[in-house]
């Protein structure tokens, strides 16, 4: 009884185990609140900055330097859009469809996947800064395609291949292997499971992981200010060869200006980024959880 009662009891080294849990939770709890304060933060100061700012006028307006009052985004967000369409036209294909070829044909390893596999998990944690590097050396040097929106557009691909792989890949195997092993039991050749059972099955996720990659590249600027973007743009680009610049380029621009009218177009600038930012993700939200709804069902 009384090695029972022993055992059951608290020693010394579980009371030590439960202070150090104890100190590790208030650890992370503080950590926590503390990055919660100063988004908080950051976001009261945006917005009571830039809030009055916000209006038909100023997403319709055009850069000015003489009238800062009258700036405006719109050359910006034509640019932004271009650099977005481009990179999920190309970047769309080549990922999934590498997604597919590693995931349903390369199911006996070999070094050529292996090789590609290696990489693709590099290439996910490279800093942005270098695959602007990456595409001054390649699309504006070697290639000599300039620094107009097309080489933008591939350098943004870069950046955002990586991660559109690994996610298509997740989403592919998360399909269970018996709608696999019954698409090809009733005579469908492999091509056809995948295009009309596999895929389908995997598009919510792929889809989420499309919307966060380009989430990913909408606040991006360091690799298009490598190859050429440019802060000031008083023109809306009609051409893959035109100059151009993005919305983080034009508030960085605008907030590294003394005067206080730029100031506030910089914070409500920020303002149309972070809510551009909370659309593509709450748009990644819903198609999840609608995805989770319909399995379930």
């Amino acid at each position: 009884m009384s090695q029972l009662s022993f055992t059951a009891g608290t020693t010394p080294h579980s009371r030590g185990r439960q202070r150090k849990d104890a100190a590790f939770k208030w650890i992370c709890s503080f950590a926590a609140l503390l990055a919660a304060v100063i988004l908080v933060c950051v976001l009261v100061k945006i917005f009571s900055d830039g809030a009055d700012r916000v209006d038909l006028q100023f997403l319709k307006g055009k850069a000015s330097e003489l009238f800062p009052e009258k700036a405006g985004i719109l050359p910006a967000l034509a640019g932004s859009a271009w650099i977005i369409g481009l990179t999920i036209l190309i970047s769309v294909p080549i990922g999934v469809g590498s997604a597919i070829y590693l995931e349903e044909f390369s199911y006996k390893r070999n070094k050529l996947t292996d090789i590609i596999e290696i990489n693709i998990a590099n290439l996910s944690g490279v800093p942005s800064i270098i695959y602007g590097l990456l595409g001054l050396a390649v699309f504006s040097t070697m290639l000599g395609m300039g620094n107009g929106i097309l080489v933008g557009g591939l350098t943004m691909t870069l950046l955002v291949l990586p991660m559109v792989i690994l996610v298509s890949r997740e989403a592919l195997k998360a399909v269970p292997n018996t709608m696999r092993e019954g698409a090809l039991a009733l005579g469908a050749t492999r091509w056809q499971m995948i295009i009309k059972t596999v895929i389908p099955a995997a598009l919510p996720g792929i889809l989420t992981g499309l919307i966060l990659s380009v989430s990913r590249a909408i606040g991006e600027v360091a690799p298009l200010i490598v190859v050429g973007a440019v802060g000031f743009v008083t023109f809306m680009p009609e051409s893959l060869g035109d100059d151009y610049t993005v919305l983080p380029l034009q508030i960085f621009d605008w907030a590294r200006r003394p005067q206080e009218e730029f100031q506030q177009a910089a914070a409500a600038g920020s303002l149309v980024l972070l809510a551009a930012l909370l659309l593509l993700n709450s748009v990644a939200i819903i198609i999840r959880s609608r995805a989770q709804k319909k399995q379930k069902a």
